[in-house]
């Protein structure tokens, strides 16, 4: 019994009794003890709208040339500078006869082998001395780095007299070796983008596989060019653009000879004939329709190595 001014007695615990379960309130934070995501609000979304619009109007400027040039393919000679965005008559012809007016296919597959061995010389040769760079450590290293850097300020056009008297000399003039055969010697530019590259990766897995006996070219094939990839597929492709477009070097080495031609020095052999100031027809349906077919390429290549881009800034990111 309890008396008047005595507590309230506790039930025990045990089957059958009567036990007090505390309700948790509605608000309560998850168990996990994380508060929960704030919902975005519409006047934050309202407020992205003029963001949006100076993109698509950016967007669309720079698309525009791109756009105008798949239409002019699609007209017929008198219409080709007509502006419209919308070809009247539209034809097809221009895609099958332009094969024919010039050996398209063949300046294709020349700028298309010139632009891999190119991209697969200048990459092998830069990520070698950026590995020396990286892993090495003796005197004059910087200096010697520095001068490998000083030689980006130097122009191309102070070297192309030179560099054009030794491909005679040697007898490959006027042939396709000089375009490519000079990325043996790497870039200085794709020398410090990799060997800032190779210095993020860790140098105790290095260290390991030096004490399992792996060679130094071992280092550089087992473990540097696997965790590099992002990087070393950046320098290919940069370099196979600026290979696919580079017109001075085919225009100074290759000469009259039609059939070494590079996709680039085509089509200015094609503007040159279809020029009515030179005498010319004015075919340039022919023209806009190869330079288009020029640029898929480009195009494929960038939807590629997309990923690779935004894979290579993010690394650099994580370790800046």
């Amino acid at each position: 019994m309890t008396g008047p001014g005595s507590r309230a007695a506790i039930p025990a615990r045990g089957v059958g009794a009567a036990t007090l379960v505390p309700s948790l309130p509605t608000d309560a934070p998850p168990a996990s003890g994380r508060p929960p995501r704030p919902t975005p609000r519409r006047g934050r979304r309202w407020m992205q709208i003029p963001y949006w619009i100076v993109l698509l109007f950016w967007a669309a400027v720079f698309l525009y040339p791109l756009v105008w040039l798949l239409s002019a393919s699609f007209k017929t000679r008198a219409n080709v500078f007509d502006n419209k965005l919308i070809p009247d008559p539209f034809t097809t012809a221009n895609y099958a006869e332009v094969w024919h007016v010039a050996p398209l296919l063949r300046w294709l597959g020349n700028s298309g082998y010139i632009g891999l061995f190119a991209a697969t010389t200048v990459t092998l040769s830069s990520a070698l001395v950026a590995f020396g760079f990286a892993y090495f450590r003796f005197p004059g290293r910087n200096l010697v780095f520095g001068t490998v850097l000083g030689s980006m300020m130097l122009p191309g056009l102070v070297t192309m007299i030179p560099v054009f008297l030794i491909w005679k000399d040697i007898g490959l003039n006027d042939t396709q070796v000089p375009l490519w055969a000079g990325n043996l010697f790497g870039s200085a530019f794709y020398i410090f983008l990799l060997r800032q590259f190779f210095l993020g990766l860790p140098r105790e897995l290095f260290e390991a596989a030096r004490v399992d006996g792996c060679s130094y070219f071992g280092l550089f094939w087992r473990i540097a060019v696997p965790l590099s990839k992002p990087a070393l597929i950046i320098v290919f492709i940069f370099e196979f653009q600026a290979s696919w477009d580079d017109l001075l070097k085919p225009l100074i080495y290759l000469g009259n000879k039609t059939e070494l031609y590079t996709l680039p020095l085509g089509l200015n052999s094609l503007f040159v004939k279809f020029n009515p100031i030179a005498g010319g027809e004015g075919d340039f349906q022919y023209i806009v329709t190869a330079a288009l077919l020029a640029t898929v390429p480009m195009i494929l290549i960038f939807l590629f190595g997309q990923r690779f881009f935004v894979e290579g800034i993010a690394t650099q990111a994580r370790k800046g």
